[in-house]
């Protein structure tokens, strides 16, 4: 499994790093995936991920790999410490057995209406801490991989022109003729 992430990761970042777009361009893509993925629109992401890069005409594999950031095991704590965070900011009380009141919930069936009316009685008072904590998070997680992605994406761009000048010869001075060759005429 771990094989076949690194090999997937790999061949993302050749479409990434192989495209024709500017490492501006690039690093943007990557940043709104970033933004995106971290958005208060769970569900949404790779929706609204694909349609903007379209409507931008931006590098897809750059906005769904920003998008792709936020990996499961990071979901959990980044939504649960921004919403808390913003609600301690709002003094709007998290309720302290908040764990034991979901494990309750969700030992009751999806399909029955005790199940989502006591989710919404019990997530209904951290909806604006948590859109706007994950929004604020989202900003703040782009604003730091615009500059890490342009870094990356020039400094990897650089290498590979140094490293394909060193395979094909080109940029390298044509040899110099010895001057008894020269002389010959």
């Amino acid at each position: 499994m771990l094989t076949l992430t690194r090999t997937l990761v790999r061949r993302w970042l050749g479409a990434l790093l192989h495209v024709n777009d500017t490492p501006e361009r690039t690093a943007a893509a990557y940043a709104l995936g970033v933004f995106l993925g971290f958005s208060p629109m769970l569900g949404l992401h790779t929706v609204l991920a694909i349609v903007l890069a379209f409507f931008f005409n931006l590098n897809r594999v750059a906005v769904l790999l920003g998008v792709y950031s936020n990996l499961p095991w990071i979901m959990g704590g980044y939504y649960a410490s921004t919403t808390v965070g913003v609600a301690m900011v709002m003094r709007v009380a998290v309720p302290t057995d908040l764990q034991a009141q979901l494990a309750a919930l969700m030992a009751l069936p999806f399909t029955t209406r005790a199940f989502w009316d006591g989710l919404g009685t019990l997530l209904r008072p951290l909806l604006v801490p948590y859109t706007i904590g994950s929004g604020l998070g989202a900003v703040v997680l782009a604003a730091i991989a615009y500059p890490a992605a342009l870094a990356f994406v020039r400094r990897q761009r650089q290498f590979m022109e140094a490293h394909h000048h060193q395979h094909t010869g080109a940029g390298m001075p044509a040899p110099q003729e010895h001057e008894a060759d020269a002389g010959a005429d």
